[in-house]
């Protein structure tokens, strides 16, 4: 049963980086990035030529037990945050991994695939990173999924799209399209269009300064249309583990728009003192885009 969140802010700060779960144990974590690192940041090469052997073996398989198949996944740690698998995303790609094996038998994410009459799902996947999330989401539910990032990690979300391409092949109606998006900015949220059945995240609340562009986003995605009209109800499924009590600002602004609740969460892993949490959020009364302030 989901449980409404009341408050964020009681625990003590987590440490970030002892928190993050690179599935190599022996890899050191990652350095924090500035914003001067997301601006100065280059493309990777398209081409394997710019890719040192190291970071080519630097690579995962997931295994997906509902349709017994694994998902390879290339992490590039050098990168910087965006190039390497964070905690949340492999609960959620559990979670959709169980719904999908016991889908007649009531599970978290139960309520949220309604089947679609003629066409597969359509996901819509935030802040995508290395692609795990959506790539095992159309995998895994025969869905339409556009996974999402900022310019300099699409070369590598295109890696591994392109590396599971036979997986999403033999899955019916399993597509992933890949797109640049950077939170708050209308050109690129109109681009990408409104026409999803689910929103989904992993880790994205990190950074503070990205609070603000990414409640501009969930409101553009799951708010009422620029005309006023009511829009059907749609969901932001976001698995995160918390690091900063300055979390709590973030979801003090959430809960002004959307309905908050808990549907899932982790044990402690690891000698940490919280696990990850799943939370679903959905606009409050179906509220017009046009209603609520900036």
């Amino acid at each position: 049963m989901a449980a409404t969140i009341l408050a964020d802010d009681d625990d003590d700060d987590m440490n970030p980086f002892t928190s993050i779960m690179l599935l190599a144990p022996t890899r050191q974590p990652p350095k924090p990035e500035s914003e001067e690192d997301h601006q100065n940041q280059s493309p990777l090469s398209s081409s394997k030529a710019g890719i040192t052997s190291q970071q080519l073996l630097d690579q995962n398989n997931y295994y997906l037990h509902s349709i017994n198949s694994h998902l390879l996944i290339r992490q590039l740690p050098s990168q910087g945050l965006s190039f390497q698998l964070w905690p949340a995303a492999t609960t959620l790609v559990t979670l959709l991994d169980t719904h999908s094996s016991q889908s007649t038998i009531p599970n978290p994410l139960s309520t949220l695939f309604k089947a679609q009459e003629n066409r597969p799902l359509r996901i819509l996947e935030l802040g995508s990173g290395t692609g795990l999330v959506g790539i095992a989401a159309a995998a895994l539910l025969s869905a339409n999924v556009t996974v999402t990032d900022l310019p300099h990690v699409l070369c590598n979300l295109h890696f591994n799209v392109e590396a599971n391409s036979k997986l999403l092949q033999v899955n019916q109606g399993a597509k992933v399209n890949i797109a640049g998006l950077s939170w708050g900015v209308d050109e690129d949220m109109k681009a990408i269009g409104k026409e999803y059945d689910l929103i989904l995240g992993s880790d994205l609340v990190y950074h503070d300064r990205l609070y603000k562009p990414l409640i501009k986003t969930l409101r553009f995605f799951l708010l009422g249309n620029d005309d006023g009209s009511k829009k059907k109800r749609v969901a932001f499924v976001m698995a995160h583990l918390k690091r900063w009590k300055k979390e709590s600002a973030f979801f003090k602004m959430a809960r002004k728009l959307f309905d908050v609740d808990i549907i899932h969460s982790d044990p402690p892993s690891h000698g940490a003192r919280v696990g990850v949490v799943v939370y679903r959020m959905v606009g409050k009364c179906f509220l017009s885009i046009n209603s609520v302030p900036s």
